[in-house]
């Protein structure tokens, strides 16, 4: 799709003059494809605008929080009503005690909550809670996992120095005799095992968490006194009504929320047990907008909506109509994608397509033909999307298949992700 004299063309300019780079962070020029669109105008339901008036059914949900729908009326019309009485004020409203005691309620593991406003806010807290309960300070992540933009766990490297990286240890996911080496390696100065929910990583295939390997990072943590956190910002209330570890038994001590929670509205969360408690207590840690009572009270409606409807059902159902339809017309036209981790949050992966070209193409197709998917991040569905949306979303795919075959696709992606990431 050329932009060459388009309206998003016209705002990428004016970005280029006044934004380094054009634009930043996961919305940077370059880590989609070629034709696809940088600026939006308009999102609704599961479908989004962008600035010259194309439409597409959206697979991407905001990099994940849309979960109920763009512009859900129930919970815009909870933010309004808070918004007009009061939003950023010299200290919260009550609706900061409804939003905790409902996030009690709802996660097993959960004896406390507090409120940030991004993924990274909550797992920076984490880390400086379980350092002040332990009195010590290496941490153990597992590489290519998502923790979030911070010195600390920022993907690229550009302005970070080692001591910003200092006292971290790193392991395989899903591999209990990495996890085991590198407690080994901290020794008696382990302050926490930081765990994302499932493997997510981008650019390889999703795995669901072992639940072996997630027992054996609770029973370390008993054993040493660190914390286990469950970084749930990316997968909080797509996998469970719960923390996303509940699916295998296994209760973290600390764990972080944000995206989906206020379906859009700008809060995140970290949930605590008791032990940490103290320590959350004790540390020094606030925002000027981290009290904004609107979106603690669109969190609130988001919370209920989850509670008492059916959408983690229908959102697993759409998504094995989807998962299945893919398979199927990936087979007919001769083709072997693999589609990995949870179907309400999937991954499509080309075999024998090491630098991503033929992703980059099928995405490319599929964008051509109304739908925007993503040639190398994991993907979300919405509680919005319907059978109707599937059933379009596969015809498309099936016209992208069939292009596919037909083309021997040049672009060359890997080498200008790697420039981006290093």
């Amino acid at each position: 799709m050329s932009r060459s004299n388009s309206k998003d063309q016209e705002l990428r300019d004016r970005a280029a003059v006044v934004i380094p780079g054009g634009m930043y962070g996961h919305q940077s020029v370059g880590l989609v494809p070629d034709g696809y669109p940088q600026f939006f105008s308009k999102a609704e339901g599961a479908r989004l605008w962008d600035a010259d008036g194309q439409v597409y059914i959206d697979y991407m949900c905001a990099y994940g929080p849309n979960l109920l729908g763009y512009t859900h009326p129930g919970v815009n019309a909870a933010y309004v009503r808070q918004l007009e009485i009061g939003d950023t004020m010299t200290g919260p409203a009550g609706v900061m005690v409804d939003l905790a005691e409902q996030f009690v309620s709802m996660v097993s593991h959960a004896d406390w909550a507090m409120f940030c406003k991004n993924g990274t806010d909550a797992t920076s807290m984490a880390m400086v809670i379980a350092r002040a309960h332990t009195g010590r300070k290496t941490i153990i992540l597992a590489k290519g996992a998502y923790h979030g933009s911070a010195p600390w766990c920022t993907p690229r490297p550009a302005g970070i120095t080692p001591q910003d990286r200092a006292n971290q240890i790193y392991c395989d996911y899903n591999d209990i005799a990495s996890l085991e080496a590198a407690v080994a390696q901290a020794g008696d100065d382990l302050a926490a095992v930081f765990a994302a929910p499932f493997k997510h990583d981008a650019f390889v295939d999703q795995a669901l968490p072992d639940p072996a390997y997630a027992r054996r990072a609770r029973e370390l943590c008993d054993q040493t006194g660190a914390l286990l956190v469950v970084d749930d910002v990316r997968a909080g209330f797509r996998i469970a009504r719960d923390c996303s570890w509940s699916v295998v038994g296994v209760k973290p001590d600390l764990s972080t929320w944000g995206k989906c929670i206020a379906n859009g509205h700008p809060i995140s969360a970290l949930l605590g047990a008791d032990k940490a408690r103290a320590a959350a207590s004790k540390i020094y840690v606030t925002g000027s907008y981290w009290y904004q009572a609107a979106p603690m009270a669109a969190a609130v409606e988001t919370l209920r909506i989850l509670r008492d409807s059916d959408y983690l059902e229908r959102l697993v159902s759409l998504g094995n109509r989807l998962r299945n339809g893919l398979a199927e017309r990936a087979g007919a036209a001769g083709f072997s994608m693999r589609q990995t981790g949870p179907v309400q949050m999937p991954l499509f992966l080309f075999d024998e397509d090491p630098d991503l070209r033929k992703g980059f193409a099928w995405s490319s197709a599929m964008l051509e033909r109304g739908i925007y998917v993503h040639p190398w991040h994991n993907m979300f569905l919405c509680a919005a999307m319907t059978e109707a949306d599937i059933d379009q979303t596969l015809a498309a795919a099936e016209g992208a298949f069939k292009h596919l075959a037909g083309v021997a696709p040049t672009l060359g992606p890997v080498e200008k992700l790697a420039a981006f990431f290093h």
